[in-house]
């Protein structure tokens, strides 16, 4: 028998590849002798570069960079086993994690570092970046990410801008002589989830800058820098990208790169799935189990159960779901390709205990699954 391990993490417990140990442990209490794979997924979020090292015996390489305020923070990024992809967690660098809350200001914070750790990936010889966008501080558009790669934006007395959200109204002129060469012969995919436009109602700053600190009048100057900014796409680069759909996607980071780069946007479950080979492995396969810390309405919108189950459900493999806890309306996995779902939690406790005994918890609930699966 083939068993099909693909979970996510659980947030604040265990990594993928802990909860990818955990099904195993219990599943062979029942089938000793089975085929195992284990594939640590993620869905281009928090975890992404720490699945995918995980997933193809990369590695982490740490280091130093300019964070959100401008002060340096310790970052990373994932090497995998090629040697030729790297794998990047914008959050890593420019991430709300990085400012505390009462420092929080979109106005103030750089996407600078995230610049230095694609340069960094770029020094070590990689020919692909998969880069998620998730979680960030910034709303200033990526300016501070193609600084640190070369790029100047300039004001109307010649002097670079501020490299923030606050710095985008004042740019007058684009100059990308010094553009770091190598993004044009480089691979970029960016795993992206939301369709937000840049500006408006609907935009990186409306909808995404109260979580980063923007206050109403914040909210407005930002818009009108983001506004300002693609215009100024347009007048270099004869590009007009303000209404295209995710250009809003952290704090118009995606924006950056699909002006400045040639990079392709996808999902981030899609780009993870991929990269990992998932449909290699789910040939001949008996059984496919995946989970995620909470499963709920949500997990149906992209998130890793989902993509799993489908890519599951060409083959018409059964899919079984383990998640921490069992969110409202958790039902709708089951119209989604998941044939049923199992909480690890197995009584009340303190959501420190469901934490520190995340990985007993999820063994235990996978031998009652494979102790069901051996009445068939």
């Amino acid at each position: 028998m083939k068993i099909v391990i693909a979970p996510d993490s659980f947030k604040e417990s265990l990594t993928a590849q802990q909860v990818c140990l955990a099904i195993e442990t219990g599943f062979k209490r029942v089938f000793p002798n089975a085929q195992y794979i284990a594939i640590p997924v993620a869905d281009g979020g928090e975890g992404t570069v720490q699945s995918l090292v995980d997933a193809t015996g990369g590695k982490i390489v740490k280091l130093s960079v300019t964070g959100p305020l401008g002060k340096p923070v310790d970052a990373f990024y994932g090497l995998l086993a090629d040697q030729q992809t790297a794998v990047i967690e914008m959050a890593a660098a420019s991430g709300l994690d990085h400012v505390p809350s009462a420092l929080r200001d979109p106005k103030k914070t750089t996407s600078y570092g995230t610049g230095e750790l694609i340069k960094a990936a770029l020094d070590s010889g990689v020919k692909k970046l998969i880069i998620g966008l998730g979680g960030s501080a910034t709303n200033d558009g990526g300016i501070g990410m193609l600084s640190a790669l070369g790029a100047r934006f300039i004001d109307n007395q010649g002097n670079d801008v501020s490299l923030n959200g606050a710095g985008l109204q004042q740019i007058q002129q684009i100059d990308i002589s010094a553009l770091d060469k190598r993004l044009l012969h480089c691979e970029i995919f960016i795993a992206c989830d939301v369709d937000n436009p840049l500006c408006g109602p609907q935009g990186a700053s409306a909808i995404f800058g109260p979580q980063k600190g923007a206050s109403n009048e914040d909210i407005a100057l930002l818009d009108d820098g983001l506004l300002h900014y693609s215009q100024m796409i347009q007048e270099t680069f004869s590009l007009d990208l303000k209404d295209r759909s995710g250009m809003g996607a952290a704090g118009g980071m995606a924006i950056a790169f699909a002006a400045f780069t040639n990079a392709n946007m996808q999902t981030g479950i899609t780009l993870v799935l991929e990269t990992v080979k998932l449909a290699d492995h789910l040939t001949g396969a008996d059984l496919v189990i995946t989970g995620e810390g909470r499963i709920d309405a949500q997990t149906v919108h992209g998130k890793t159960p989902m993509g799993v189950a489908q890519a599951a459900k060409k083959l018409n493999l059964p899919v079984i779901a383990i998640a921490g806890c069992l969110g409202e309306k958790h039902q709708a996995v089951y119209r989604c390709g998941i044939d049923a779902v199992f909480a690890a939690t197995p009584q009340a406790m303190s959501l420190q205990e469901a934490f520190d005994k995340a990985a007993e918890n999820v063994a235990n609930v996978a031998e009652n699954i494979a102790r069901m699966w051996s009445l068939k």
